[in-house]
This record gives structure tokens, C-alpha cells and sequence, in this order.
């Protein structure tokens, strides 16, 4: 697999994630972009800098769109804690079924997480480990019942897009997993969902990066 490289340098990667490609996966038939990216900088002999890929956030398997993984110890440390003390900047794009009546909003629910069957839901306040999940969103286009919304993540939850989308009534189209229309009658052949921007700090001159891609599906 060929891989879409955004930017590098001797301590951050940064790449587009196919659809359907795990982050990680202990499956030793099944490529993943870990395995897929230490095997690229190896390709890229001693003008490739390090050949270590440290993996700081992660996207859901059926989702694609910008990464940014770590290429030390070091930077993997400063990366993390910028994901994780929500100091960098996660942007998206989802089409869904159903158009929201609010053109920008909103989400905020608290989320339970069933590791065993994989899945989130929402569940009242107080529910014991639940978390909070927040979001913002943008309608950018509408037709034929769908609409294209900009999110902006607040929170990085499991499944969280996915799970608050649904909840509000407009689920991700193509997701086989929260959308039950897509257990009826499958419409798409992917998840309709796209990291499609995400700013950080680099980890070793701290200037404010940028990586963006364009938006990935259109209702036109």
C-alpha cells in the first residue's frame, strides 16, 4: 500500500489513513499503520530519519483522514499530552441521514462504553463511568435528506462522533454499526466520516502546524 504522506521530519509523520485500515491490530495477515509506516521509513534507509512510529491518537478503523504519529519517545510524550490534555485541534466531516433543524449547534451528552461488544451509547447524567462528550457542528450542505456537517471535537471519546450523531437523529451514513437504516439497506460502501484537519504543537520548536486535507464526499 502506497502511503499518503502530508509531512515529516526527524520527530513527527503525518499521513492520510485509508478507510477501513487499522490504527493497531494484533492480526498478523492484516496491515495496519503502524506496521504500514515503520515499514516505509525502513524503505527510506538513512535519509529517512528514525524508523520508529509511536502512535499518539488514534482514528476508528472505518474512518479516514489526517494522522499524526511520533517518530521518538520523546515526541511521542509531548504529542500525547497535547491529544489527551485537548490542546490539539480535531476537525471532521460526516455526512449524515437526516438534516439537523439547527444550522450550527451543540452536542453534549454523557457516553458508557461496552468494550466487550465494541460499542458506546448515551446514558443519563450520573451513570456510573460515563464520560462526557462534546462536540460542535457546522451544516455546510443539504440534499436528498442528508446533510455534510464540519465538526469541531471537543472531547475523544469511543465512537464518539458516530455514537452523538446518532442520538440527535441524523447517524452517519454508511455506518452499519449505529445507523440501523444501513442494516436494512446498505447505502454506501464506507463510513461517511473524515478526519479532515488537525492542528498540534510541534514537539520540539512548538510552532503551530497545521495539516489539512480536502473534504472527502459531496451531496452535488
Amino acid at each position: 500500500m502506497k502511503m499518503d504522506i502530508l509531512y515529516e521530519d526527524d520527530v513527527i509523520l503525518v499521513c492520510r489513513k485509508p478507510a477501513g485500515t487499522a490504527v493497531q491490530t494484533r492480526s498478523l495477515t492484516q496491515p495496519d499503520m503502524e506496521s504500514l509506516l515503520k515499514n516505509y521509513c525502513k524503505s527510506r534507509g538513512a535519509d529517512g530519519g528514525p524508523s520508529g512510529i509511536f502512535v499518539v491518537h488514534r482514528l476508528d478503523q472505518p474512518v479516514e483522514g489526517v494522522m499524526v504519529f511520533a517518530r521518538t519517545k520523546e515526541a511521542a510524550a509531548s504529542l500525547s499530552r497535547q491529544f489527551s490534555d485537548r490542546r490539539a485541534d480535531k476537525f471532521y466531516y460526516a455526512m449524515t441521514d437526516g438534516i439537523p433543524q439547527v444550522r450550527k449547534g451543540r452536542l453534549e451528552d454523557e457516553l458508557l462504553r461496552d468494550a466487550a461488544a465494541n460499542l458506546s451509547r448515551v446514558v443519563p447524567r450520573g451513570t456510573a463511568g460515563a464520560k462526557r462528550a462534546e462536540l460542535f457542528y457546522e451544516v455546510v450542505e443539504t440534499g436528498n435528506g442528508r446533510a455534510v456537517l464540519r465538526i469541531r471535537l471537543e472531547t475523544g471519546r469511543h465512537h464518539q462522533i458516530r455514537v452523538q450523531l446518532a442520538h440527535a437523529g441524523w447517524p452517519v451514513a454508511g455506518d452499519r454499526k449505529y445507523n440501523f437504516k444501513e442494516h436494512i439497506s446498505p447505502s454506501l460502501p464506507h463510513l461517511a466520516l473524515c478526519s479532515y484537519k488537525i492542528g498540534i504543537r510541534h514537539p520540539v520548536t512548538h510552532r503551530k502546524l497545521e495539516f489539512e486535507i480536502d473534504k472527502p464526499f459531496t451531496l452535488s
